[in-house]
């Protein structure tokens, strides 16, 4: 069950170096990274996949020495669209047609709306917009992780101007937004593997209005 996979969860803190996510399941959490929703299905966003040792240990420095970049075998970088464009927007709404048999005026008239209401505002109000969907996505890769059995941490604790820097990620229009290492819990070293899994009360937490 989906709960029981939420449960086994959990941000691991010591990843085992020795061990290797195989690629398929890595492509499979790409694949539901691929699926998951955003607004209008923009998918503002780049997802970069870092296996290589060198680039994880500096991007573990920007990150604190956070060593779950460097002991996990893949980190997944999420980066948000630094802004809207016309560019981007027509994109979409043309690999949109191409899989629905064509732009019709319906097509053309929904993104030419979308423009009106996307391109031309503040920069960073695009960009904290398009950030919102990057957590959508990220949601649902670390879901995908525990269903591999594949362990994840999700992190917003990085200094983004340097890993943007190292990445080279403002050059493609680009602002990191998370980061997502991926590997195997370490058998010691986690203070937190053993420990209850915490969460709010649950009469604080929902509410209903019926």
């Amino acid at each position: 069950m989906l709960t029981d996979l939420l449960n086994w969860r959990y941000a691991t803190k010591k990843m085992d170096a020795t061990k290797s996510v195989p690629e398929d399941k890595v492509q499979r959490i790409l694949d539901a990274i691929h699926l998951a929703p955003t607004s209008s299905g923009l998918q503002p966003f780049e997802v970069l996949v870092i296996t290589n040792p060198e680039t994880r240990a500096k991007l573990a420095e920007a990150a604190f020495d956070q060593q779950q970049l460097v002991d996990g075998s893949h980190l997944l970088v999420f980066a948000a669209w630094d802004t809207y464009t016309d560019d981007r927007i027509d994109l979409v709404r043309d690999e949109t047609g191409q899989a629905r048999g064509g732009v019709t005026d319906q097509l053309r008239d929904y993104y030419h709306k979308l423009k009106g209401m996307y391109v031309g505002r503040e920069d960073d109000v695009n960009f904290q917009h398009a950030a919102r969907q990057v957590y959508i996505a990220l949601g649902v890769a670390l879901v995908a992780a525990a269903e591999e059995q594949v362990d994840s941490t999700p992190m917003e604790g990085f200094d983004p101007d340097t890993v943007d820097e190292i990445l080279g990620l403002r050059d493609r229009g680009l602002r990191s937004v998370c980061l997502l290492p991926l590997g195997y819990r370490a058998a010691e070293g986690d203070w937190l593997k053993d420990q209850a899994k915490v969460r709010r009360d649950r009469e604080r937490l929902f509410s209903r209005v019926d």
